[in-house]
């Protein structure tokens, strides 16, 4: 079994899951942010992953389920992966 690395400075959920890095499956907590809120203010300090959070979103709403078939919202069978415009 290849070991996965945890590298520095990646900032996009497609490198990170293609590249075989450490990812911190946040995906369950989105989908409760995106089922439960209309708006979301995202305010953390530098340094906290607000944009690899926002890039995870948007790859999800790309729709390409190959991408989150390890994680938590891959293996739920509720959600379709519909596509959605992304700006």
């Amino acid at each position: 079994m290849e070991q996965k690395q945890l590298r520095i400075g990646d900032s996009t959920f497609k490198e990170i899951i293609l590249g075989n890095q450490i990812y911190a499956d946040k995906t369950e907590y989105i989908s409760d942010m995106l089922n439960r809120f209309r708006c979301c203010f995202l305010s953390r300090p530098r340094r906290f992953g607000k944009t690899l959070l926002l890039d995870t979103i948007s790859e999800l709403f790309q729709g390409d389920r190959e991408l989150f078939k390890d994680l938590w919202i891959g293996a739920q069978s509720d959600y379709g992966f519909p596509r959605h415009p992304v700006l």
